[in-house]
């Protein structure tokens, strides 16, 4: 059953609305923490990529390489190269495995939250590397203790990722086959979606978001696996899935999915 929702989860990420690829901004900041938008929000954003760009990670030249447009050589080794990253990985793959989740997605939703700083705490208090909220973290028995408080406990690598894969597990079950939802909830809340008849919400952060997140998904998926995410506004809109099958010597392995 996982691997049959997982098929049709895949087979269904392109419908008949617009794209949500978008250029992505990004520049490092003098404490060597990178900042990404899907827009240039000042001065300091320059682009990292055009929405154009096909990212095939597992044909990424060397950073020396990668000075010519349309990639950022510095955006790209960061994203690629970053110490946090590669430190993390084990825990990435461990919480994939077990809550059906492909590494890409967890990666892509890191660079976006808090590129890679197991430190960050947003102004609205999210916390760590997947940027928790402390009622996201309660909600799935991250308690504080004697010992320790809760943002503390959710500052941990390990939970906090965890924390993550839960929550979008979750997510993928409640909106299935609608990956743009997935990451809209991960950013504004299931609340907000379903406010807005289970459409991405009107937020220009929120749509931002998801744009910002598929774009990275794409950098970390192999070309074979890459994911197509659409923006459906309007749910009553007529709805098309359109289906691309490479060749069968090209097809991933059969759990290669985004949601296993």
């Amino acid at each position: 059953m996982r691997i049959a929702c997982a098929m049709l989860f895949t087979f269904s990420l392109v419908l008949a609305s617009g794209s949500a690829r978008a250029d992505i901004f990004g520049y490092v900041d003098n404490q060597g923490i990178a900042h990404f938008a899907a827009e240039k929000l000042d001065d300091r954003y320059q682009l990292f990529a055009r929405g154009n760009t096909v990212f095939d990670s597992s044909a990424m030249p060397s950073p020396d390489a990668l000075s010519a447009k349309p990639l950022s050589a510095t955006m790209s080794a960061y994203l690629t190269d970053h110490p946090n990253l590669k430190k993390f990985e084990p825990l990435l793959k461990q919480a994939a495995r077990e809550f059906g989740l492909q590494p890409a997605m967890l990666k892509a939703i890191m660079a976006a939250e808090s590129g890679f700083n197991p430190a960050a705490v947003s102004p609205k208090g999210a916390i760590g590397l997947m940027q928790i909220m402390p009622d996201t973290g309660a909600r799935y028995g991250v308690q504080a203790d004697a010992k320790q408080s809760l943002a503390k406990k959710l500052a941990d690598p390990k939970t906090n990722i965890r924390v993550s894969a839960r929550y979008l597990r979750d997510l993928v079950r409640m909106f299935p086959g609608k990956p743009e939802l997935v990451i809209a909830s991960y950013n504004a809340g299931e609340g907000a979606v379903k406010k807005y008849r289970n459409s991405v919400p009107p937020y220009p952060e929120t749509r931002n978001y998801v744009k910002l997140v598929t774009q990275f998904y794409q950098f970390y998926q192999p070309s074979s696996e890459r994911l197509a995410v659409t923006m459906q506004t309007d749910p009553d809109a007529p709805k098309r899935i359109v289906m691309t099958i490479p060749g069968r010597a090209h097809l991933p392995p059969p759990l290669s999915t985004i949601y296993q």
